[in-house]
């Protein structure tokens, strides 16, 4: 851990472009969620490029609403090497939390990105590295502790894409 990013390696048995893929798909992001807050994707297109948004359910009992709605803008779709996205908020929406002019009409993001980088072991096997990365948070957002969770978060998500990726992957 850095000042300001979390990071956790794991090394999964199954071709790059399967961990790829399951990364992609916004339905199995709540399966991948170490932390738990993850619910359901409300936009289920595969993510395919830079620019692209998709929502996301989530819950949290620290939040002030509970239940509440991320909006995802992806960073990087590099595939099968890369891929990651920040969240924020429809400002919008009364329950936005981030205090900052609006970088998307309505959307306003709050300078954390959640990154994959993928890099090949051999034809069946796949180093994945994730990254939780908040240096670009600004003051006005200091109503969140960074990170919000445990660091050992990372680990579990990266557990779960394991196992997502290895029924995924072809025999």
């Amino acid at each position: 851990m850095t000042e300001k990013q979390l990071v956790a390696t794991t090394t999964i048995s199954a071709p790059a472009k399967v961990v790829f893929a399951v990364l992609a798909d916004p339905n199995t992001h709540a399966a991948i969620d170490g932390t738990g807050w993850v619910r359901q994707p409300l936009d289920s297109e595969r993510l395919r490029e830079p620019g692209q948004i998709f929502r996301m359910a989530m819950y949290n009992d620290n939040h002030p609403n509970k239940f509440y709605e991320m909006v995802n803008k992806v960073v990087v779709c590099d595939p099968p090497n890369a891929i990651s996205w920040k969240p924020g908020q429809d400002v919008s929406s009364p329950q936005a939390l981030l205090d900052r002019a609006p970088e998307d009409g309505n959307l306003a993001f709050g300078g954390w990105i959640w990154r994959y980088d993928l890099m090949p072991v051999g034809p069946s096997e796949t180093e994945v590295r994730l990254t939780y990365d908040w240096s670009a948070v600004p003051p006005s957002v200091g109503n969140i502790e960074f990170p919000p969770f445990a660091p050992e978060h990372l680990d579990n998500s990266l557990r779960n894409l394991a196992g997502l990726a290895v029924q995924g992957a072809p025999a």
